[in-house]
């Protein structure tokens, strides 16, 4: 097996801007190069525009959002090397980068992190990564599970590969950063890379589905409790630390309330600021305090919040009460009572874009209810959390605290993916 060529969707838009740089041919036509030139829905569909020279030639794609729907989304333009096609997507021009795996690796480990980390945490992401991909693409030729469950008084819902249905993966957060070339700055991500080219993470014969997120909180989460119900015995409930058997049960209300209030201790806990400045991006460091952290709304804000992001009136939200956890606390699944409507809502990324403008850093949280009026009707609500993302597999965060602290690779991938082996299939 060689190296597969990947396709990744870049943007939509009703319009794209982008500028070749080097020598692209169309059906065997030369494309101007240096020019911007400006594709919708009348030109480009169904083409593909290929390079003559894949290492020296790239495209510059104006205007790509990024991080959307969190809070820490921007526009950017960007560079990319490979070939370049466009699909319609209902009313919108969609750009596709046809391009190497291990090219498109070099952007997800530079654009994941900085790309000053510890060398062994960007080699044990770059296997994860390649490993995700390869078992996202593997996947979409496979019956996907229902990924929305919705009744009267229930809206069940999960976001996973299923959702493209024209490309293999996105650019976004939705399923790894790919940045372009503009990421790729140190030459410690490209011996990274090729020095694990072709390996992946195998449980059995199978593809490890490798997840990341930024910061677990402490205890990792099980993939069930995030996305369809399938149990996978190398992503499964531990400490990140030294002693990852060595954790309370989570799933209980107590519990979790008693580890998200407190601070125990965790390779993710306390990462040197020298740490932080090497795994995080510009712009992930504007997020402060994601070991733990705290957020405030006012009885109008809430209501707004949650009619804005579900398109239901709950009238004022008395309370919001979890009625499942799982093995990190994280809410599976928060019933919202409001004077209106009362509705259970799960899975964790549903819970965290319905209580916030963008997304909470998690959904593992105990709320407080405050100034309670003689309506019975909460003032102020306070969650309290832990950690950033859904806590599946590999915490960044904690994996870069091992890299630094000389773990090795394959030792750091053995402590988020338990039972796992390294394998090398091309």
């Amino acid at each position: 097996m060689n190296s597969p060529s990947i396709r990744v969707g870049i943007m939509s838009a009703e319009s794209i801007t982008i500028v070749f740089h080097g020598h692209y041919s169309v059906d065997g036509v030369s494309v101007p190069s240096g020019v911007p030139q400006v594709f919708d829905l009348s030109s480009g569909i169904g083409k593909i525009y290929i390079p003559d020279d894949p290492q020296e030639c790239f495209f510059e794609v104006h205007g790509v959002t990024i991080g959307v729907g969190f809070h820490w989304e921007r526009r950017e333009d960007q560079k990319f090397r490979g070939s370049v096609s466009f699909i319609r997507e209902g009313d919108q021009i969609t750009l596709v980068n046809i391009v190497d795996a291990e090219e498109y690796l070099l952007s997800v480990i530079s654009s994941e992190m900085n790309a000053n980390a510890p060398e062994e945490f960007l080699k044990a992401h770059a296997v994860i990564s390649r490993s995700w991909l390869l078992a996202q693409t593997r996947a979409r030729a496979t019956a996907a599970h229902d990924t929305c469950l919705r009744t009267e008084d229930t809206l069940i819902r999960w976001y996973d590969h299923s959702d493209h249905e024209h490309f293999d993966v996105c650019a976004d957060d939705h399923c790894q950063r790919y940045q372009g070339i503009s990421r790729q700055t140190n030459p410690t991500v490209r011996r990274a890379v090729e020095s694990t080219a072709g390996m992946v993470l195998m449980s059995g014969s199978e593809l490890v589905d490798a997840r990341f997120s930024k910061c677990c909180g402490g205890v990792f989460e099980e993939f069930e409790n995030c996305w369809e119900p399938v149990h996978h015995p190398y992503l499964v409930a531990r400490r990140d630390s030294e002693s990852p058997h060595d954790f309370p049960d989570l799933s209980l209300d107590a519990e979790a309330a008693a580890w998200i209030t407190s601070r125990p201790d965790a390779f993710c806990a306390s990462p040197s600021a020298e740490v932080l400045s090497q795994v995080l991006n510009g712009y992930d460091r504007e997020t402060d305090g994601f070991y733990r952290w705290t957020v405030e709304y006012s009885r109008s804000e809430l209501a707004e919040i949650v009619r804005t992001r579900t398109g239901i009136d709950f009238g004022d939200i008395v309370d919001l009460i979890p009625i499942e956890r799982g093995t990190s606390g994280r809410i599976v699944r928060l019933k919202v009572v409001g004077t209106l409507r009362t509705m259970t809502i799960g899975k964790e990324l549903e819970i965290r874009r319905t209580l916030s403008r963008s997304h909470l850093y998690s959904s593992a949280f105990i709320v407080d209810r405050h100034d309670i009026g003689p309506d019975g009707i909460p003032g102020r609500f306070v969650l309290h959390g832990a950690g950033w993302g859904h806590g599946v597999g590999l915490c960044q965060i904690g994996a870069a605290v091992m890299g630094s602290r000389g773990y090795s690779y394959s030792e750091i991938l053995s402590h988020y993916f338990p039972g796992a082996e390294i394998k090398k299939i091309y």
